[in-house]
This record gives C-alpha cells, sequence and structure tokens, in this order.
C-alpha cells in the first residue's frame, strides 16, 4: 500500500480563479474581465515585448541556470552585490525554497491569519507548526508576532502590503519590531505589491537593512507591476550566506530564458511603470468613491487590489459576478478582493456589482 508523508496529509492543492475561457464557456459569455489575482490590468511594457519577440529563436537552448545576466543587473540598480540576489520562478517558489531550507519538523512559524496562503501550506509541508496572528483592522498586528516568539519560533512571514488586504505597516513599525526579533529567528519581507505604494511612510529604502540584520530576507517579483505574471520570475535578497543555502535546493534552469529576458527589459521601462503606477492610483480612488456611495467599508489599500465588504455571503457575490462576465475573489465571511483595473473595466465591475447587490 503506498504511503504518502504524514505533513501533506491536511493540505489542500492550490486552486486558482477560473480561466476567462472556461467563464465564457460556462455561462455563454461573449466579454469577461478577470479581476481576481491582481494582473497588471495594462499588459506589458511594449518593450519587453519586442525584446521577447527577437529572442524567440533561442528556445531550444537551455536557459542561464546561474541568471546571470539578471542578477548583474539588479546589483546595479539596487547597489547590492550578485551574490545576494537569487531569482526565482515567481514568489511561489522561493516561499517553498524558504521553507525548505529553513523549517524543520516541530518549527514554529509565525504569520498573520489572513495573508498569501503559500506562508502556512509550505511550514505544514515541512512540519512546522504554524502560529497564526490575526490582523488587527485587516493589518499586520507587529506586536501580537512578537508576543508569539516562543524558544521553538524559526521564521516569522511579513507580507508589506499585505495579500489580500491591501494594507501595509510603516517604516517605524518594521524598525521597532525587527529591534524585537531575536537574531536567530528568521524574518522574510515579502513586498510584492511595493511599487503600488502611495504613502510616504512606506519602508522604500529597506534594502539597508541587510546591512543591519543578518536574519532578514527581502522578496520581490515582477509578476505585478511589471506585468510578468505568466513568465514567473521573482527575486529575493539576503545575505550572501543565506543566498547560497538556499541556492543548494534550488532546482536547475529554474528561471526560464524568456523570463530572464523580460525582467532585464523591464527594469529599464521606467516610464512604463509610471504610467500603471498612475492609472492604479486612479483606480483606486474611483472605486473608493462607488463604494463611498454604496455604503460598502473597505481595507485601505496601498497595492493594485482593495478588499471590500459587500455585506452579502462573499462566494454568492462571486458566482454572481461571474455569471455577468466580471471574475472576483471571494476572501473571508462578506468580504471580497477586487483587482484594480482599467478605467472601463472598473466602470463595469461597478454597475454589475449594484446590479447583484440590489436583488
Amino acid at each position: 500500500m503506498i504511503k504518502f508523508r504524514d505533513e501533506i496529509k491536511d493540505l489542500k492543492a492550490y486552486t486558482p480563479g477560473k480561466p476567462i475561457e472556461d467563464v465564457k464557456k460556462e455561462y455563454g459569455l461573449t466579454e469577461v474581465i478577470k479581476l481576481a489575482s491582481n494582473e497588471n490590468p495594462m499588459g506589458t511594457s511594449e518593450k519587453v515585448k519586442e525584446k521577447l519577440i527577437k529572442s524567440i529563436d533561442n528556445l531550444a537552448i537551455y536557459p542561464d541556470g546561474n541568471t546571470t545576466i539578471l542578477k548583474d543587473e539588479l546589483a546595479k540598480k539596487l547597489d547590492l552585490k550578485p551574490e545576494q540576489i537569487l531569482p526565482s520562478s515567481g514568489s511561489d517558489e522561493m516561499v517553498d525554497m524558504i521553507s525548505k531550507t529553513f523549517i524543520n519538523k516541530g518549527d514554529e512559524v509565525i504569520m498573520a491569519d489572513i495573508t498569501f496562503p503559500r506562508y502556512i501550506s509550505t511550514a505544514i509541508m515541512m512540519g512546522g507548526i504554524p502560529k497564526i496572528v490575526p490582523l488587527k483592522d485587516w493589518t499586520y498586528d507587529l506586536n501580537g508576532m512578537i508576543n508569539a516568539i516562543t524558544k521553538n519560533t524559526k521564521l516569522i512571514w511579513l507580507c508589506n502590503p499585505n495579500n489580500p488586504t491591501g494594507t501595509m505597516f510603516s517604516e517605524k513599525e518594521l524598525l521597532n519590531f525587527l529591534k524585537k526579533v531575536p537574531e536567530n529567528i528568521i524574518v522574510v519581507y515579502d513586498e510584492a505589491y511595493r511599487e503600488y505604494v502611495t504613502r510616504d511612510d512606506y519602508p522604500k529604502d529597506n534594502l539597508k537593512l541587510l546591512k543591519k540584520y543578518s536574519n532578514l530576507i527581502i522578496m520581490r517579483t515582477f509578476s505585478k507591476m511589471y506585468g510578468l505574471a505568466a513568465l514567473r520570475v521573482g527575486y529575493t535578497m539576503a545575505n550572501e550566506k543565506i543566498i547560497k543555502n538556499i541556492n543548494k535546493i534550488r532546482g536547475p534552469f529554474n528561471v526560464n530564458s524568456l523570463a530572464q529576458i523580460a525582467a532585464v527589459e523591464a527594469l529599464k521601462d521606467n516610464e512604463f511603470v509610471e504610467s500603471c503606477y498612475r492609472i492604479n492610483k486612479e483606480g483606486k480612488e474611483y472605486l473608493y468613491n462607488e463604494f463611498d456611495k454604496l455604503n460598502l467599508k473597505y481595507a485601505p489599500s496601498e497595492t493594485n487590489h482593495i478588499f471590500v465588504n459587500v455585506n452579502r455571503v462573499s462566494e454568492e457575490i462571486f458566482i454572481e459576478l461571474q455569471k455577468r462576465g466580471v471574475i472576483i475573489r471571494p476572501i473571508t465571511g462578506t468580504w471580497i478582493r477586487v483587482t484594480i483595473g482599467t478605467k472601463e473595466q472598473n466602470k463595469k465591475f461597478i454597475t454589475l456589482l449594484k446590479e447583484v447587490l440590489a436583488n
């Protein structure tokens, strides 16, 4: 009889949102807007597309397993050594690799109750014990996390701004937190949405903290603002010893050639990033205004999505909107997460949301 590892018996496979084509087919729709996965509604930089087209003839060749050019370009831009940087196949793979590198059976792993779901699944996968700290006003309770530390704590996950709530904690709060964490506990700081932040008190210059805190790991991605979600490429920064050890369990050729080429080119197109930032900010303000008119509560977002209370069971709203051609993400209770789209997409979402709420 085949036996599986005890650690995975209660794990559930990740359930992605339905593809647009499946929703069209199921409901007989000709147009569907996907506002469920926090993708960039502006697509990808034209400069990146042009570079990818020119690179298409090299698909028979294995990627650079060391991601040399990408690491070099990131090192120049971020004023780090290439040895402090490790690209990965999106943030999901890096969360997995970090857990495999540090978590032993019985280690405690601290995380928020509503945050990126891979944190808890990878901890359980490695036999770790999740220590869940509830959010306060949909924001990380950093003091609660400090109080949750025990002699068995191995790792703490921070997502700032947080997914799915969109909320953030300040630089002052981060610095105060790091001072209180014992140096033998790894702190992973995931800032996948940092490019969308509008608040001045966000810890924008946190790479300098890598020199002060040898237990700090910082994660970023090209999936969101840079519009490269399909190519799966992110990168992680830490001291050289940490990166060297995570690299030991990295699969060969994990970041494909097109992803590496696209990421290098994306770093150069500041105009595209600035345009996406402006459009996202305008869309957020529009949705805030519409939610206010509907008397719907929402968490203040510093991301490209909004966490909003629709005052109805979120799964019901999800289904009814999907029937009408808009895909959102039900999260918990009466709260949903909606990606900020283009002006036209946002207007259609609000029109259909009003229709669903009126029934």
